[in-house]
């Protein structure tokens, strides 16, 4: 059936797109959702908008950007050990494309389903493309990860690997010179920006473990810089231990360095942990989380370099209104 109308595209492709939970009183068709939250939980909530043009490419497959317009949220989530409960979706298109709506959707339902969270509302309209979706999750409110909690003396940890989604970026959009990748290098880098793996169980299990946590969207240093400022501390990082993919290792190390620091898209989480602590991490996490450096009383970012000298850190990561992009 032809999608003629905001009303059947609604019905054809979103309403029963994703699974459907109990604490979900009335869904999509009304003028509110009416949802129930936990009586001793709080609700977590974020919101992100991709913008054609800004965050994706135009040709883009639909299926792989509705994976990524979801999993941008529940990387938010993660960051705050939160359970992913429900969301909303804004989409702006400049037409009513059926095969690319058949695509984004089931790219955003399989995510969806693999974390429980359900489509309750939304809008749709005409214009350049952009998507905006809102999601909420459950947290103990004493519980929830912030980034204001970091102590001098905890450990820094990442998960996953660095500056994969930098990489591809710079490699599709040509400014990457002199860097030849193979076809399985190049489809596993594009796969790292266009469906990234939020890490809501990581998070969740970092509960009560973690001092403070954020995840890395707008690149390392810009992001740990953000809990930095929260907690009034400073950080010395170990270049050596950035955690490098088997892709970026075998370019340049200091090109390699740059991706992992400056880079965004990455979707993986930062967090302190206190020394403590940190057996539970090496036994719970192993392989996936990897200590970089320590929390400090210093002002700012300091690194040891390949040479073991200890040298401030300058430049930031991703901002969306920088002059110098």
């Amino acid at each position: 059936m032809p999608v003629t109308s905001e009303f059947s595209l609604i019905k054809q492709f979103f309403s029963q797109l994703t699974s459907q939970r109990d604490d979900v009183i009335l869904g999509i068709g009304d003028d509110c959702a009416l949802l129930q939250c936990p009586a001793d939980h709080s609700v977590a909530v974020s919101i992100d908008t991709l913008v054609e043009g800004i965050h994706f490419f135009s040709d883009v497959d639909p299926y792989t950007l509705g994976h990524k317009s979801l999993a941008v949220g529940l990387s938010d989530l993660a960051a705050m050990g939160a359970t992913p409960a429900w969301f909303t979706l804004a989409l702006t298109l400049p037409d009513l494309d059926q095969a690319w709506l058949k695509g984004f959707s089931n790219g955003l339902a399989k995510l969806a389903t693999e974390h429980n969270i359900q489509l309750v509302g939304g809008d749709t309209t005409r214009g350049p493309l952009c998507i905006s979706i809102q999601v909420h999750g459950f947290v103990k409110p004493d519980q929830a990860l912030r980034r204001d909690g970091a102590k001098i003396g905890d450990l820094i940890y990442v998960t996953g690997t660095l500056g994969d989604a930098g990489a591809a970026l710079q490699y599709q959009s040509k400014q990457w010179h002199n860097v030849k990748l193979t076809a399985s290098d190049k489809n596993y880098l594009q796969q790292r920006l266009e469906t990234p793996t939020p890490r809501v169980a990581i998070g969740q299990k970092l509960l009560g473990i973690a001092s403070a946590a954020i995840d890395v969207s707008d690149g390392l240093l810009a992001d740990l810089g953000h809990i930095l400022e929260r907690s009034n501390v400073g950080a010395q990082l170990d270049l050596a231990k950035l955690p490098l993919s088997c892709v970026l290792s075998e370019i340049d190390r200091e090109s390699a360095q740059q991706f992992a620091l400056h880079s965004g898209d990455d979707y993986e989480l930062c967090f302190t942990v206190a020394p403590h602590d940190s057996a539970d991490i090496e036994q719970g996490f192993a392989g996936l989380c990897t200590c970089i450096g320590t929390i400090t009383n210093d002002n700012g970012i300091y690194f040891i370099n390949d040479q073991d000298q200890l040298t401030q850190l300058t430049g930031t990561g991703y901002d969306h209104f920088s002059a110098n992009r």
